[in-house]
C-alpha cells in the first residue's frame, strides 16, 4: 500500500441520497420540562421565552451552557420552570434546525 492509496477517497453513498437519522431529545413531563421559543435576548444570560403552555417566562442560561451553546432569537429550547417562581425558567437544551423540523412534523410544536 502506497501513500497515494491512503489519500484516495473511498466511494460512499452521499448523505443526500440516504435517509439521515436524527435523534431528538423530547421534553420530559416528569421533570417538568417544556418547549419554548426565544422571543428576545435581555442580556446578562437572560432571555424572554414564549413557552408552549402559553406563559411568557424570563429564561436564564445556566453556567454549564453559557459558553458551549449560543442561543439567538427564534431558537427552540427546552425550559424548566422554577418551582417557587413560575414566571422564571432555566434553559437546559437547544435544538438544531433539523431537530426543529422533526418536532414540527411530529406535532410537538403547535403552529
Amino acid at each position: 500500500m502506497t501513500l497515494a492509496d491512503l489519500k484516495k477517497p473511498t466511494s460512499r453513498a452521499s448523505p443526500s441520497t440516504e435517509e439521515t437519522v436524527t435523534r431528538v431529545r423530547t421534553p420530559r413531563r416528569e421533570n417538568n420540562e417544556i418547549l419554548a421559543t426565544v422571543e428576545s435576548l435581555l442580556g446578562a444570560n437572560r432571555l424572554r421565552l414564549r413557552c408552549m403552555d402559553g406563559v411568557v417566562r424570563m429564561g436564564r442560561i445556566p453556567g454549564s451552557m453559557k459558553k458551549k451553546t449560543w442561543i439567538r432569537e427564534g431558537d427552540v429550547v427546552i425550559a424548566v420552570p422554577w418551582e417557587f417562581q413560575n414566571e422564571k425558567a432555566d434553559v437546559i437544551w437547544k435544538y438544531t434546525r433539523p431537530q426543529v423540523d422533526w418536532l414540527e412534523r411530529k406535532g410537538y410544536l403547535k403552529g
